[in-house]
């Protein structure tokens, strides 16, 4: 009878091939073709209607013995190869724990951040205090304690980005300088008051190589009996040179803000050329007033230093853009 045959041939050639499988893939090939769908093993089992009654039952039994027998040395096996295969996997993917561990790139603080911190330094050093206020301001501080006019030309939507708060009748506008710091503290603190308050500012401006709707400043703010403008001068030059060297010469030119009088920019000699570094003055009696303080009594200076001009000047950055660039290989530069 064919299947008969079929069954010894099978039960004979069939150990030696699942033996030699090489592989768990492989063996799942020669499974299907030994015991699976189409195998001899399925063709027996379908024609067993066509045997003759007497014979189907030791003919069934048969066919089943050998598939039992065939399945248990596929399963023997696949156990070994699925061994050796994960034993290999294991040693491909082992790990010298004798070797240096590999080092991650270390971040580091932006470079305008490091510029704040370093100046914050300088100053925490000769005195003063540090003091952060919110970016978000009301007019009165940001203009009106400030001295600023109501017709003065920042305050219109043009210069000055306006939020949308609430019922306030007081406007409410993104800081256009650090300066609101100035009424706050004083208004909390009886004098002396020596100040320096870092942190963003936002204005209507045009993003181009000079300018930024959103950069950083920091505010100074000294305020005592008989504070002189040469105090100032000599307190902004030590500044001066402490950040760009001892090297460099500061000079002082006449200029206009509300809430100093007079006002002067420090302009600076480095990298070759004269620059504009800040806009400093002697603190507007007005302003003393706004906040309780007797200008009888007390004199102060204020300046204002923008953070990404120092950066730029120190490290020869001509394109403000590429101090909020995100690319990688921009900022590893200024490490």
């Amino acid at each position: 009878m064919e299947t008969t045959e079929t069954l010894v041939r099978l039960k004979t050639e069939a150990p030696a091939r699942i033996a030699a499988a090489a592989s768990t893939e492989e063996l799942d090939e020669l499974e299907s073709e030994i015991v699976g769908r189409s195998s001899p093993i399925a063709a027996g089992r379908r024609s067993l209607g066509q045997v003759p009654p007497e014979q189907r039952r030791d003919l069934g039994r048969a066919i089943n013995d050998v598939a039992k027998e065939l399945e248990a040395l596929i399963a023997a096996r696949r156990a070994v190869l699925a061994s050796a295969e994960a034993d290999a996997a294991l040693a491909d993917d082992a790990v010298d724990i004798t070797l240096p561990s590999r080092i991650p790139s270390r971040g580091t603080t932006h470079l305008v951040q490091q510029v704040m911190d370093e100046v914050v330094d300088i100053f925490v050093a000769m005195g003063y205090t540090v003091a952060t206020g919110p970016e978000a301001e009301t007019e009165f501080y940001n203009f009106t304690a400030l001295n600023f006019p109501p017709a003065h030309p920042t305050r219109l939507e043009s210069d000055t980005l306006y939020l949308e708060y609430g019922d306030d009748p007081e406007g409410v506008l993104l800081r256009t300088h650090t300066s609101p710091m100035q009424a706050r503290y004083m208004e909390q603190h009886d004098p002396p008051v020596y100040l320096v308050v870092p942190g963003r500012v936002f204005r209507r401006d045009q993003v181009d190589s000079t300018h930024s709707p959103v950069f950083h400043q920091l505010e100074g703010l000294a305020v005592d009996t008989d504070v002189t403008f040469g105090d100032l001068k000599g307190a902004l030059d030590h500044f001066a040179r402490e950040f760009l060297g001892t090297e460099i010469e500061t000079k002082f030119i006449p200029h206009h803000f509300p809430f100093t009088e007079p006002s002067a920019e420090m302009h600076v000699y480095a990298n070759g050329r004269w620059m504009e570094l800040l806009g400093c003055g002697m603190v507007n009696p007005a302003v003393f007033e706004a906040v309780g303080y007797d200008p009888d009594v007390v004199t102060g200076f204020a300046f204002g230093i923008g953070a990404d001009r120092l950066a730029m000047v120190r490290h020869g950055i001509t394109d403000l853009r590429h101090l909020f660039d995100p690319d990688q290989r921009i900022l590893e530069q200024y490490r």
